[in-house]
């Protein structure tokens, strides 16, 4: 049977049909901000002040979500987490770290160690698809390194130094999900990087990192230790160099051009996530759609959550098993027929699966109105 030509009945549909995990739903006062006042900044340069004013309203905008130390800094740099992971090769790990791995993207951060020829071999805590697993400490691990949120999984991980661990160890946790839809101490990491296309609602191609002051010195010295001493192979290109990095976002910028629509989209998203109130009312506005899909999964007889363990379930990213006899595909052809897009697992998984994003874009209204069109999909294709 082809549900695809099946038309929902409009009443029952999303008001918007966007559940991304990544680009995600950009919220349309944002796209209006970007075509009106946004417009005036397009095509100038990001070394004049108009655009180093969007770059430092970005980072005391962050400095407010998070409540940020005074001592800690607001770092941006090009090229989005995926380049952060070398970065972090080769300015923050001085010989060896220790990673979890449970999910594509963790285990990518735990590669590119691995393949760095300058460091020592990782250890590498590997947890099953729809858990965590967090490092243990080392006496000679230097960093430890996992992701807050898995977004291939919806793996919600703890935020909090490894017990154990040397004292001058960095903490450095990959929040690209998670960033401004959940609340963390800052105390707990040394770095804590994502790119904006998933709760900030703008584009790739960019990295922020809220950075201690232990990490800012570490890389210092790394960097200036690798360029007095060449011949022990560690290369640190200016592109990746993190030090360059800070020097120039203390001036408001980044190395490179920056995707100026993407500071604007993400500029305007953190002052409405601020007006709405901060962190505190992103992580249960978006606590709250997550549990309207798991709820939903735990009532039907066709699908269930993923993730087993309700305390690591995420709160951003859910993820949600559907019976085998009902292909997913099916399901997902025939919601964007009807302008649901973007709710396909992780093609990395292999499972028969639905995502959904339901970042601080997302209408709680929207969600539930979701799961009664997969319910009304399911019963077309079981007809």
């Amino acid at each position: 049977m082809t549900v695809t030509t099946h038309l929902l009945d409009i009443d029952m549909l999303p008001t918007d049909g966007r559940f991304g995990s990544g680009p995600s739903k950009i919220r349309e006062e944002q796209l209006h901000f970007l075509t009106e006042a946004g417009s005036q900044l397009m095509g100038t340069s990001h070394r004049q002040q108009p655009v180093k004013d969007v770059v430092a309203s970005i980072q005391d905008g962050i400095r407010a979500l998070y409540g940020l130390p005074d001592d800690y800094e607001v770092v941006l740099g090009n090229g989005g987490a995926t380049a952060f992971w070398d970065m972090a090769c080769a300015c923050f790990i001085e010989k060896k770290a220790a990673f979890g791995s449970f999910g594509s993207f963790s285990a990518k951060f735990a590669q590119s160690a691995k393949l760095a020829p300058f460091l020592d071999e990782p250890v590498v805590y590997e947890g099953e698809y729809g858990t965590y697993a967090l490092p243990e400490p080392h006496a000679d691990v230097d960093v430890y390194a996992w992701a807050h949120n898995e977004t291939s999984t919806g793996v919600l991980a703890p935020v909090e130094r490894i017990e154990g661990a040397r004292t001058d160890a960095l903490m450095i946790v990959d929040g690209t999900s998670a960033a401004a839809g959940t609340v963390i101490n800052p105390r707990e990491i040394d770095v804590y990087y994502f790119s904006p296309q998933k709760c900030f609602g703008s584009d790739g191609g960019l990295w922020v990192a809220i950075a201690s002051p232990a990490a800012i010195e570490r890389a210092e010295r790394i960097e200036s230790h690798a360029a007095q001493h060449p011949e022990e192979g560690r290369w640190v290109p200016p592109f990746l160099s993190f030090s360059k990095a800070v020097a120039n976002s203390r001036k408001h910028q980044t190395l490179n051009t920056p995707a100026l629509a993407t500071l604007l989209l993400m500029n305007n998203q953190i002052q409405w996530l601020l007006k709405q109130g901060g962190l505190e009312w992103a992580q249960n506005h978006c606590a709250q759609s997550a549990q309207v899909l798991y709820d939903w999964a735990e009532a039907s007889n066709y699908a269930q959550p993923f993730v087993h363990d309700v305390h690591a379930r995420s709160t951003v990213v859910v993820t949600i098993d559907i019976d085998e006899n009902i292909p997913a595909s099916d399901i997902l052809a025939a919601l964007r027929a009807n302008g649901i897009v973007d709710v396909s697992g992780y093609r990395g998984l292999g499972r028969n699966q639905l995502r959904v994003g339901v970042f601080p874009s997302v209408d709680t209204d929207d969600v539930v109105a979701l799961t009664h069109c997969i319910d009304a999909v399911v019963e077309q294709l079981r007809a």
